[in-house]
């Protein structure tokens, strides 16, 4: 039994070893595990709560490989179904010495763009207190986006709380329309939800945080707060009673890597909010969490644990 749970699929990565290299040209790679509804959990497992992971891998090494690492996070894996046919998904990552890396994704046909909606129905929510959503999950098939509404309505008719992430992955999609059509109408399951403000302008048109959170607010009766990620500027807040107001981020000497920092906002907001936080204290920490992050090279490995997450507030 765990306090949040999350729909998503766990990408064996192989990062390449050779800096600027390219992913033609690097021969030398090591081998983790990722996958932005995971370091949802990740993160918020290191800060001391209980997590569940709903997806499914194949009977092959990798799909062994991501039940080892997810039980080693401290991840709770019981929703995790095994498909004889279908591969786990794995992606090539390179190493570079500034800005973002390319990837190249090998997971069309995956294991988890197979997983089906009665597996929804093995949960026990008793214990819920959180859901996290985020639209890549869909992005993957047309299975997976099925088995995401069911598991979206099905939480919401429960009356857990939901905080859903665009994570916006054009690739993933047949068309820039069929995204942001999809996108927006899953967000009405989010009571709050996390755009970037790139995503705003991508889902929205335009750039303008209070516009974006106006248009999301409007989107359903369900959905009470939008914070629209500003970068290291912040995060703007606005409820559906009309207040407002920006939280500030924090700086950061010098960004390694912004992979990662979108997830650690959202867990950082997450476990505040199961912590009893206002969601202005749950922000604040959710930028502390995403300026811990970029200053790390992997994908979750600047997610702090309470110790290191009170040092940084209290230092800052």
């Amino acid at each position: 039994m765990s306090e949040l749970l999350t729909l998503g699929e766990p990408i064996v990565t192989f990062m390449a070893k050779d800096v600027d290299q390219g992913l033609i040209d690097s021969i030398n790679y090591y081998k983790f595990l990722g996958g932005a509804e995971l370091n949802v959990l990740i993160g918020a497992s290191r800060l001391g709560h209980t997590t569940d992971y709903i997806s499914q891998v194949g009977h092959d090494p990798l799909g062994q490989f991501a039940i080892q690492e997810i039980q080693k996070y401290g991840v709770g894996h019981q929703y995790i179904s095994e498909d004889p046919v279908n591969w786990t998904a794995f992606q090539l990552k390179e190493l570079i010495s500034q800005g973002d890396p390319q990837t190249y994704n090998f997971r069309r046909n995956s294991a988890a763009a197979h997983l089906s909606p009665d597996k929804i129905d093995q949960i026990d929510f008793s214990e819920v207190k959180m859901v996290h959503l985020s639209g890549i999950f869909p992005a993957i098939s047309d299975q997976a986006e099925q088995t995401f509404r069911y598991f979206a309505k099905t939480v919401v008719e429960r009356g857990i709380r939901t905080t859903f992430d665009p994570n916006l992955r054009p690739a993933l999609w047949a068309s820039s329309e069929k995204m942001i059509q999809t996108i927006n109408d899953l967000a009405k399951y989010g009571e709050i939800i996390l755009p970037g403000i790139n995503e705003g302008e991508i889902l929205v048109g335009t750039r303008d945080p209070e516009k974006i959170a106006d248009f999301y607010l409007n989107n359903s009766d369900l959905t009470q707060t939008i914070v629209v990620k500003l970068g290291a500027a912040g995060a703007y807040v606005k409820n559906k009673n009309g207040s407002s107001y920006v939280v500030e981020g924090f700086h950061v000497e010098k960004v390694v890597d912004t992979v990662g920092a979108g997830d650690g906002f959202a867990l950082g907001l997450i476990t505040g909010l199961l912590e009893g936080l206002s969601v202005e204290q749950a922000v604040i920490r959710a930028n502390a969490v995403g300026a811990l992050q970029v200053q790390t090279m992997g994908d979750n490995d600047g997610y702090p644990d309470q110790q290191q997450l009170t040092q940084f507030l209290t230092h800052k």
